[in-house]
């Protein structure tokens, strides 16, 4: 059942061409009746990273919740980003739109823990990744990881936090 909807969320979003066209209403709350059908359009995905501040580095909106799940549109903009390291969950990434790269591995510099999250000023001797519009990537459980050399206009992808196998 989780690879069935986790597939689904990724097929969702894959199935068409981002657009900008701005919708009636604002983009879905989290959903979690799971006896229908959740579907958020690419044209409401679009229209709500085009409403969230642009001069932060890291904001999300909500496209599904179907715990244990979740499912952010997120915009990154072209600033210095935090590098992150989550001990109990994998991140599923798709970039929507926009360049950069991922820095992964290597040490945390600066690190300060916060429950199950270590965040950090960067990151030390990691491998750097470069990132175009529908590259996928998993960065699992307790790998140090923070986006950088984002285009201007930012990076837009969608996440998904996938809890640590039992």
């Amino acid at each position: 059942m989780r690879k069935l909807s986790l597939t689904a969320c990724v097929l969702l979003l894959c199935s068409g061409a981002i657009s900008a066209q701005q919708p009636a209403t604002p983009p879905p709350t989290p959903d979690t009746d799971l006896t229908r059908l959740g579907y958020v359009s690419a044209a409401d995905i679009a229209a709500g990273l085009k409403k969230l501040p642009q001069d932060r580095a890291d904001v999300a909106m909500r496209i599904f919740q179907i715990p244990p799940y979740n499912v952010n549109a997120a915009h990154r903009a072209p600033v210095t980003q935090v590098a992150n390291v989550h001990d109990d969950q994998s991140e599923l990434f798709m970039v929507i739109d926009g360049t950069g790269a991922i820095i992964w591995g290597g040490k945390v510099v600066g690190a300060t823990r916060n429950g199950a999250n270590v965040t950090g000023k960067s990151i030390e001797g990691g491998t750097t990744q470069k990132l175009a519009k529908g590259d996928f990537f998993v960065v699992p459980p307790g790998l140090p990881h923070m986006f950088a050399n984002i285009a201007p206009g930012g990076l837009q992808v969608m996440q998904v936090y996938l809890p640590k196998g039992r």
